[in-house]
């Protein structure tokens, strides 16, 4: 094979090497899902299932986590004005972490009327991986303040994780492999995307370099 030819194809076998590291680069892995909430209000106990969405940002060392109620939950029996009501939760970490983590929010833009389902906030708070690993995020306990009173919800059907996510701790290194469900977006697997299409790249030009260091090689033996 002529050196032209064997440097075009050493540059082809890594451009491919470094198309294959983005394919294996691992997806996170979130589910919307329902939960079955016991609410224990200032009168009496109520029940209430809202579709739970969890997502999670990379944010400097740790993860913005986001959780979302496509539902209202719990009522009032009198109209709750605005930025009468407080919500709050916790997410339950599994997997490679243990513990819980606090999410909070804003407080309600408009109006609540009376007997009507209420509509919670987006509710976020900050991730910081403690292992390396697997981590999963389940929702738990959510917490409603308004005048004066506090209403209690406590999931009821143990509900499966709504996000998975490969994380590493600090100094530490992730252990791969894929988390589940659908979205990629600036979640840390995003990220390992990223840092493995640099990679990828470096394959690139180490094998470029190798081919030029043949081709001298051989133009330096045919002048001798």
């Amino acid at each position: 094979m002529s050196y032209p030819k064997r440097t075009a194809a050493l540059a082809s076998a890594a451009a491919l090497a470094g198309s294959a590291v983005l394919l294996a680069a691992p997806a996170a892995h979130a589910d919307v899902v329902d939960v079955n909430y016991r609410c224990q209000t200032p009168i009496g106990v109520k029940s209430a299932v809202s579709p739970i969405d969890v997502k999670g940002v990379r944010s400097g060392g740790g993860y913005k986590i986001t959780m979302s109620w496509q539902k209202g939950v719990s009522s009032s029996p009198v109209e709750l004005g605005k930025g009468a009501m407080t919500p709050s939760a916790t997410i339950r970490l599994g997997g490679a972490d243990s513990g819980t983590l606090a999410v909070s929010g804003p407080a309600n833009a408009a109006a609540i009327p009376a007997n009507t389902p209420i509509k919670i906030s987006d509710l976020s708070g900050t991730y910081t991986p403690r292992k390396t690993g697997k981590v999963t995020f389940t929702a738990a306990t959510l917490t409603i303040k308004a005048l004066g009173t506090t209403t209690t919800c406590a999931p009821t059907n143990s509900p499966k994780p709504s996000l998975t996510l490969d994380v590493t701790a600090a100094g530490g290194s992730s252990s791969g492999g894929s988390s589940s469900g659908g979205q990629l977006p600036q979640t840390g697997p995003a990220d390992s995307a990223v840092a493995l299409g640099t990679l990828g790249g470096t394959v690139l030009l180490a094998g470029a370099a190798g081919a030029l260091w043949l081709t001298r090689r051989g133009q330096t033996a045919a002048r001798r």
